[in-house]
């Protein structure tokens, strides 16, 4: 089916995006700071570090699955559910929801994802105050949020995650989302060699490992983070931590609008293709 014009002018808004990030070249601080981190953490067996990886995976793997069968996950798709019927009153099933032009989803995907922002921003000054357990929650909370969000987004889009292949790449989104763009491009370029290669989109056939040492980055990043908000939680303006709180807010609110742009873009993609190859 052809694509309209409206739907033209978005994906070549995602073409150039696309563009921008496999063009995305690393200045020398970039290089030497991922260089430092690789070497570091090899300095550690390599069965350490394949157990620390196949432990991440597996909390991933086991989160994802949590999160999906949550009853607030279900009251969430019931609710994206209702909002395409708004426009379009035979819509049953989430797979039905692409029977909606570009710019409704959008309308829809665009309010999951201003709520999570929020909810990262909240999650951040709550972080910032410097308390040990909300400190200590905060990967996990961070996780949760941006799991959620990418499976709200795609769901917007029509595409159920509870199939082996919509799962492994829900997650797969997710990683890479959470990557320095530096990276990025080599995971974005592995999302689309997958849809390529794959005809029957139910069973997962493609490598299952999720993190390795480039993802480690972004862990690193919340840690220090952390280290940023212990120094500064004693700099109080009438008892309230202000500024640990804003450094908190805003480096979590930056994590999921990164996670979010980048989610947004590859389903907005899977949609527009079969759209034009239905």
């Amino acid at each position: 089916m052809p694509l309209t014009d409206r739907e033209t002018v978005v994906l070549n808004e995602i073409r150039s995006w696309e563009k921008n990030l496999l063009n995305y070249e690393a200045n020398d601080f970039q290089l030497l700071y991922e260089k430092y981190l690789e070497r570091s953490f090899s300095l550690l067996p390599e069965k350490v570090q394949r157990q620390f990886f196949f432990l991440i995976d597996g909390w991933l793997f086991h989160l994802h699955s949590i999160i999906q069968g949550s009853q607030l996950q279900m009251d969430a798709k019931e609710r994206i559910l209702t909002s395409g019927r708004i426009f379009r009153k035979d819509i049953e099933e989430i797979v039905d929801l692409r029977q909606l032009d570009i710019d409704q989803l959008q309308y829809i995907a665009e309010q999951q994802i201003a709520k999570h922002r929020l909810y990262s921003f909240a999650q951040g000054g709550l972080s910032g105050t410097g308390g040990t357990l909300l400190l200590g929650a905060d990967i996990p909370a961070m996780a949760v949020i941006n799991l959620r969000v990418v499976q709200l987004i795609a769901m917007t889009y029509g595409f159920e995650v509870n199939t082996p292949f919509e799962m492994m790449t829900s997650l797969k989104v997710f990683h890479t989302a959470t990557l320095p763009p530096r990276i990025q491009k080599e995971g974005w370029a592995s999302l689309m060699a997958e849809l390529e290669e794959h005809e029957e989109l139910y069973f997962y056939e493609g490598n299952e490992k999720i993190t390795d040492i480039t993802w480690l980055e972004q862990p690193v990043q919340q840690l220090f983070k952390a280290m940023v908000i212990m120094l500064f939680r004693k700099r109080a303006i009438q008892g309230i931590p202000l500024v640990s709180m804003a450094i908190g807010a805003g480096v979590n609110y930056q994590l999921t609008r990164k996670v979010t742009d980048f989610a947004h873009k590859y389903y907005q993609l899977r949609y527009l293709k079969e759209k034009e190859e239905s």
